[in-house]
């Protein structure tokens, strides 16, 4: 296979106050698994819209945290990654996590749908080989942000929060 490094990630955030160059960060690291390149799209909706789109693609009722669509290319990885906000938040707080952390999963998520992984469904699905790897990247993604804050806090006395 051949890839490029280039990567276009385009980012909507909506209502939803998200850092999205942390969101970013997190599905370049992801389509390094394959190469690099991609041409990944993310918005992020509310729990009404995350309903509608879950139940006329995926036929299930109610909102859900991430739907990935893979239009991809065999060479390209191309794909829509629609992140629920409303259902990460309530994510994140029910396994006390920033909700940074949160998006950033679901994200890493998505994209490893995009580039052509998948997982079980049921319980399994957190044992799974998929599962294992999307962990490890919000780990690194995770780490790298935490040394990232660490450097700002220092350098800017505001706390490096802008």
């Amino acid at each position: 296979m051949a890839f490029t490094d280039d990567a276009v990630i385009s980012i909507e955030s909506g209502p939803f106050d998200i850092r999205t160059e942390l969101i970013e960060r997190a599905v370049r690291r992801t389509l390094e698994e394959r190469g690099g390149g991609g041409d990944i799209s993310i918005t992020v909706l509310p729990d009404s819209e995350m309903a509608r789109l879950n139940l006329k693609y995926l036929g299930k009722e109610g909102p859900t945290d991430v739907i990935a669509f893979s239009l991809g290319e065999e060479f390209w990885p191309l794909g829509d990654i629609y992140l629920g906000g409303d259902q990460a938040a309530r994510q994140a707080a029910e396994h006390g996590v920033r909700l940074d952390e949160e998006m950033t999963r679901l994200a890493i998520h998505g994209t490893l749908h995009v580039i052509g992984f998948d997982h079980p469904d049921g319980e399994a699905r957190c044992s799974s080989a998929m599962f294992d790897l999307q962990e490890t990247l919000v780990e690194q993604v995770m780490a790298t942000d935490r040394r990232t804050d660490a450097w700002s806090e220092r350098d800017d006395p505001a706390g490096g929060r802008r």
